[in-house]
């Protein structure tokens, strides 16, 4: 095979998740509904907490209302190509595209993981060193931590970019996938790539296995605190407010562990395809639910969310002529 050139750089061609047209349409309406999900459930949760002050000032929400905002951006910059791609039959993506893609992938995914860790340290603060927590877990701070967050992912995910820019590309340009992530292009490179191999190993490792350990660390002294409180009604409520952040955790790295930390000669398009739809469809999409089915404030926060609107769809009916 040769490798393309860099001044004409032909599209790639996206492979998906199936070969036939057949699972092309119900694969289409199963994105589809896991999508509207996604966006219905995730701009509920970022409405809910920037419409009630009782969320608003709490850092942990806070820190939620962005996660939200990033399985939005996250889900939306995979997910509506894919869509296209099954309803017309056409495959293919431009360069551009495909490194835009990679580009946008990354930093809302390394945005996530550094989401998730500020809000471990929420909750280690919270349960851990209470008397300390509004100055520790202070508005400005909490503002520091997210726009660190965002920072830090996009120099991340420019970094991996540009390397990846670098690179020539064999042909066929077949991508088994259904977006430009970063090892399947990666296995399709022809010329020298040990740096991007080592860059996404050990730079990627440290801050998303780094982050990972970090929120373990941040779990092993919540835990031990709890279990000294004496009542079981006290334990109780401190292990509810970390449900619902752990499931998540649980999801997010049990998935992205998998498929990226591992050395690139055992990338497998088909079993890593159906890892990766877990953290990048399944996990955005079921965040909005494990926040408010298994979160008392965010339940309350509805209630009156939806009391709200009784009482303004009603007001009419009291107003006197």
């Amino acid at each position: 095979m040769e490798s393309e050139n860099h001044t004409s750089q032909p599209d790639f061609i996206l492979l998906g998740l199936s070969s036939g047209q057949e699972q092309d349409r119900l694969l289409l309406a199963l994105f589809l509904t896991l999508y509207l999900l996604n966006l219905l459930g995730n701009l509920l949760i970022i409405l809910l907490i920037r419409s009630d002050a009782q969320l608003l000032h709490a850092p942990m929400y806070f820190f939620l209302s962005h996660l939200s905002l990033v399985d939005v951006c996250f889900t939306s910059t995979t997910i509506p190509k894919m869509l296209r791609n099954l309803h017309t039959g056409h495959k293919n993506i431009a360069y551009a595209g495909c490194l835009a893609q990679m580009y946008f992938f990354v930093a809302f995914a390394i945005t996530e993981n550094f989401l998730l860790g500020s809000m471990a340290f929420d909750r280690f603060v919270a349960i851990c060193q209470p008397l300390h927590y509004s100055l520790v877990m202070s508005p400005m701070r909490c503002h520091v931590m997210v726009f660190i967050a965002w920072l830090l992912a996009h120099l991340h995910s420019l970094l991996h970019t540009v390397l990846m820019s670098r690179l020539s590309f064999c042909s066929p340009r077949h991508i088994h996938h259904f977006f430009c992530d970063s090892q399947p292009l990666l296995v399709m490179a022809c010329s020298e790539k040990n740096l991007n191999e080592i860059l996404n190993f050990y730079e990627g490792g440290s801050i998303i296995i780094g982050n990972f350990i970090l929120i373990l660390i941040s779990y092993a002294f919540i835990f031990r605190a709890v279990l000294r409180v004496s009542s079981s009604q006290g334990r109780s409520k401190a292990f509810q407010t970390c449900a619902s952040h752990l499931t998540v955790v649980t999801l997010f790295y049990g998935s992205a562990i998998g498929v990226y930390f591992r050395p690139l000669s055992s990338y497998s398009g088909d079993k890593d395809k159906i890892a990766t739809v877990m953290y990048t469809v399944v996990t955005p999409m079921l965040n909005p639910f494990i926040y408010t089915l298994r979160n008392a404030d965010m339940k309350a926060a509805l209630h009156r969310a939806l009391e709200k609107v009784r009482h303004a769809l009603g007001k009419p009916h009291n107003v006197k002529p």
